[in-house]
């Protein structure tokens, strides 16, 4: 893995979380009822997921 490689990870990895947290506090579940924004853990998982899965579909093989 090259450095720009684990850059790019890392970054999705932390933009996605942070956009997990946001929709957690932005539009977020009242009643406890979604599984996804139930609580701010899971969005921040969620969306890290989301940021890991956008910073692996840019990798181009060499």
């Amino acid at each position: 893995m090259d450095a720009a490689f684990l850059k790019r990870l890392v970054l999705g990895l932390l933009i996605g979380g942070a956009l997990g947290f946001a929709w957690h506090k932005l539009v977020g579940c009242r009643t406890g009822a979604c599984p996804l924004t139930a609580t701010p853990l899971r969005g921040i998982a969620y969306g890290g997921v989301l940021g890991l899965l956008w910073a692996l579909a840019g990798r181009t093989n060499p």
